[in-house]
């Protein structure tokens, strides 16, 4: 049955058609969206986009690679999970380790959870980002269950999992101009390519929706045999 949900706090509406996530996002202010009694460690965010701090693109894959491939999805998105467990590891065998793509995922914020599990996979850098991306995924179903409070506290375990210090997930948690910097980011990036699901991917330029592995090679083949 479709259900559209109201997100607290990050403001954006989201509708389930057909095993796709569609969004609608609104308004939201980075200290809104941090974990409950964070923004009280950071109450006001930098409201000068000049003045917030990087956000770093996340990638697999050679640089040269005659393929670019962008994901968007979110860490609270089931099919998110399904496409990483059982489509992601096929690719990253036949086409990103064989230096044919260059694998871009960017993360989609459509509630206060998926923003905050992505804030500590960002945690400890970009070296071990997608070994965190795993984690949080595999333990989607767990890590997502409780009230605000708990599934922060969850996050943070799954940090630790990852060798992180509590001292250091608090200051990853609390980062307000960080958080604000992300939204900003994610904005830009589903302008940039009309994002109202996840996961999509962009393959080249060329917009797609959630495919079977058997559907994403089929297209990444036909890139591969297009830029020899």
């Amino acid at each position: 049955m479709d259900r559209r949900i109201v997100l607290a706090g990050l403001g954006a509406g989201v509708l389930a058609v057909g095993g796709y996530a569609l969004i609608q996002p609104t308004s939201q202010t980075a200290t809104s969206l941090l974990p409950v009694g964070a923004a009280n460690a950071q109450e006001t965010a930098s409201s000068d986009d000049a003045a917030l701090p990087e956000v770093l693109e996340m990638a697999m894959g050679a640089e040269d690679a005659p393929v670019t491939v962008i994901e968007y999805a979110s860490f609270t998105c089931p099919h998110c999970r399904s496409f990483h467990e059982n489509v992601m590891p096929l690719i990253k065998a036949n086409y990103i380790e064989t230096g044919q793509v260059r694998f871009i995922y960017r993360e989609v914020y459509f509630d206060r959870p998926g923003l905050w599990a992505a804030m500590i996979a960002r945690c400890a850098g970009p070296l071990r980002y997608f070994g965190i991306v795993d984690l949080i995924y595999d333990g989607q179903s767990e890590w997502t269950q409780g009230d605000p409070a708990q599934i922060a506290d969850n996050l943070r375990r799954i940090g630790r999992t990852a060798g992180l210090e509590d001292a250091t997930l608090d200051q990853c948690l609390t980062d307000a101009d960080m958080a604000q910097a992300m939204v900003a980011q994610y904005e830009a990036h589903r302008a940039e390519h009309d994002i109202s699901g996840t996961p999509s991917f962009v393959i080249d330029g060329e917009l797609y929706s959630n495919m079977s592995y058997e559907d994403f090679a089929s297209r990444l083949d036909e890139r591969l045999a297009a830029a020899q």
